[in-house]
């Protein structure tokens, strides 16, 4: 099999090669170049495809095979999670802190110097949230964001990009409420892309390709409408607070 396609300036706009012209070595890597408009990464997304690269790269697309997800009627918690959810002093939120949250999920982790989120990576996710489509997720500790998470919603769809934690089972937390949220306001996927032991714990499975694309034709359409998330949340939160009272 030949190299990755490169996008040129003589492709069309949001164009991308078929999904089965992606290496299997690495696996998924599907074309090099193009850019990160709003346009082209809504059209990656429900096409399967999501921009993972390095400072030093150019921009790399990527579709595996097969594709980490999460179903959120599969969400498992852990009895010992659980316990240390019930015990959390963390307050959550959604979309108060979108900037904070990609900024501390870009920086540098502790087996890692380098990071994938690089400044035109933020730059285009933060215009993403702008418009409504790109979505953050918020632990906070004594007025302090601790933990977080961000990704897209395209219909009912979550697809799930990086979190953080600056205290122990921050993250975690975070994305379980999300989780939860989600599956409140009728999503019926999270992509989780990459394979991970944690994402196992919490319920995550893998799709063929094939098949995580059949789901995305299905439920990406129609797309929805862009918006903030924080007064849903807020809502969702009450009625939290109200039934374990």
């Amino acid at each position: 099999m030949s190299g990755p396609r490169w996008l040129t300036d003589n492709d069309e706009r949001n164009a991308f090669p078929p999904l089965d012209e992606a290496l299997t070595e690495p696996n998924g890597l599907l074309a090099i170049g193009g850019d990160l408009s709003p346009q082209r990464l809504l059209t990656a997304y429900v096409s399967g495809i999501f921009p993972w690269y390095e400072l030093d790269q150019p921009i790399l697309w990527w579709s595996p095979d097969p594709r980490t997800v999460l179903w959120p009627d599969n969400l498992h918690i852990s009895r010992r999670l659980q316990r240390t959810r019930r015990r959390s002093e963390l307050t959550f939120s959604c979309d108060k802190a979108f900037s904070s949250v990609i900024e501390s999920c870009a920086r540098p982790r502790s087996h890692s110097s380098g990071t994938w989120i690089t400044t035109d990576m933020r730059i285009a996710y933060e215009t993403l949230h702008e418009l409504g489509w790109a979505h953050s997720f918020e632990a906070w500790h004594d007025n302090a964001l601790v933990g977080g998470l961000y990704g897209i919603g395209i219909g009912q769809v979550f697809f799930g990009e990086s979190m953080f934690s600056s205290i122990s089972n921050a993250s975690k937390i975070a994305l379980i409420t999300a989780i939860e949220f989600l599956k409140d306001a009728g999503f019926e996927l999270l992509d989780c892309q990459i394979w991970s032991n944690h994402l196992q714990t919490l319920g995550a499975t893998t799709l063929p390709r094939n098949e995580f694309l059949q789901q995305l034709n299905n439920l990406c359409d129609p797309a929805g409408s862009p918006r903030s998330w924080t007064q849903d949340f807020q809502v969702f939160s009450d009625r939290q607070d109200e039934f374990l009272k």
